[in-house]
Formats: C-alpha cells, structure tokens, sequence
C-alpha cells in the first residue's frame, strides 16, 4: 500500500461512525489526519501518554493490552482491519490507559482530537455516530467480562471461533451450507496462540490442549493457523452434551 497516494477522505467514509458524512466534511476530517506505518512489535502509544487522537488499523494488528504489577500482560482487545481504538481516553480528556502494538506490520490511521471536534460543532448528529461505536465495543468488553465469570475456558473458546465477526478483524471467515444445512466455516486465526490465549484469559497450553480435544472430536481440522469447522452447530452444542 502506497500511503502517499492513500485516500484518506474515502476510507474515512467506509468507516460507521463517518458514512453520513459529506464529501466536503469527510475532505475537512482528513485534514486533522495522519495514516503511518508500525513494524511487528512496534509501540503505537503507552499507558500514561496523553491522547490527542484516536486510531483506525487500515492494515494489519494491533493489540490492546495491560502490564500487571508483577509484570504479566493481559491482552484486553485485538484490533484488526476497520476497527477504532483509543476513542474514549480522548473523548474524556484522560491519558491512555492501555498499550498498543503493532503484532504484524500495521498501517494506522490517527485522528486527531481538534479535528472530530470541530465536525462535532457543526453537526451533533456526527457525536451520536461516534457514541454509538463506543457504545457497541463497551457491550462487547462487558461480555467479554461476563465469559470470563461464567463460562469454561472450552467455552470461551469455542464462542471464540464461532462468534467473533470478520469486520471486527479477529479472523478470517468464509461460510458454505451443505444440502443438510449444515454451516461450515473456515478459520483462519491472525495471531499467536498466546495472543488469543490472553486474551481469553486462559493459558497457551489450555488453549492448544482444547484445540487438540476439540479435533480429536471431530468438531474441527487444523492446518497451522487455519481452522476447519465442517458444522458450526455441532460444535456450538459440545460443551452442552
């Protein structure tokens, strides 16, 4: 991707929270933008820096993530393809309070603070946009904390491969339906193990021992990173038998 020749005021219109927007709007929008590249492993900010600008990954991964005191980390979102991060800290005049990195070779799109709200003073239709996203990825991290306090690390799992959606940019996903109806899905996972280990809370080794039961039951085939499920409801119905 050449980013000197990036359109940027066109992908801003792909984007939810800025598809009703004017082409003039979405023209003024990128000038308070700025579209760069991480390599692998690369700091795109740090808890305690101060948040002038929100982020967009056009191209690869990046991980949301916490340090304990003892120094564990504990991976709070991954963001792929499409997805915001880093809209709230901005919003309420804070200062980061998670790390982001790079896990691949990423393109990020910032938008700077100043910008969104000058587009919010002309129009307070565009902050209801932009609540609206915040609202659904505050629902989804609520979830999540509910899987983490009631459902099994098998579960956690399975709901893993079977509900996270590909615009979110978890993964992959290609569906087909057999003549019994039987929905098939393909799989590819974007990350480490011990990435999405942490972030389901549970242990890499936990994470490969249910990948391994789960093909030992028949309920999907592996080829490194891609993950074969042949009937999503037989699967979504194992950890009830």
């Amino acid at each position: 991707m050449n980013i000197r020749q990036f359109n940027i005021p066109h992908y801003l219109s792909t984007l939810p929270a800025f598809q009703e927007m004017t082409p003039a709007e979405l023209e003024r929008l990128a000038t308070g933008c700025r579209l760069r590249r991480y390599a692998r492993g690369i700091s795109i900010y740090r808890v305690g820096m101060s948040c002038e600008e929100f982020h967009v990954a056009v191209k690869g991964q990046v991980k949301l993530y916490a340090i304990s005191p003892a120094g564990q980390e504990k991976v709070v979102e991954l963001a792929g393809p499409g997805m915001c991060f880093g809209e709230a800290s901005m919003f309420s005049d804070q200062l980061y309070i998670l790390n982001a990195e790079a896990l691949t070779d990423s393109i990020i799109l910032s938008v700077g603070k100043a910008a969104v709200v000058r587009e919010i003073e002309a129009d307070p239709r565009f902050a209801m946009h932009m609540l609206s996203g915040i609202s659904r990825r505050m629902h989804a991290l609520v979830q999540d904390v509910q899987a983490y306090a009631l459902h099994s690390g098998m579960e956690r799992v399975i709901g893993y491969l079977l509900h996270s959606l590909p615009e979110e940019g978890t993964y992959h996903v290609t569906c087909n339906r057999s003549c019994n109806e039987a929905m098939a899905l393909n799989v590819s996972l974007p990350v480490s193990k011990a990435t999405i280990a942490s972030r389901l809370s549970i242990t890499p080794e936990y994470f490969s021992r249910v990948l391994h039961d789960l093909e030992e039951a028949g309920l999907i085939r592996r080829d490194k990173r891609d993950i074969h499920i042949p009937d999503t409801a037989r699967l979504a119905s194992h950890t009830l038998q």
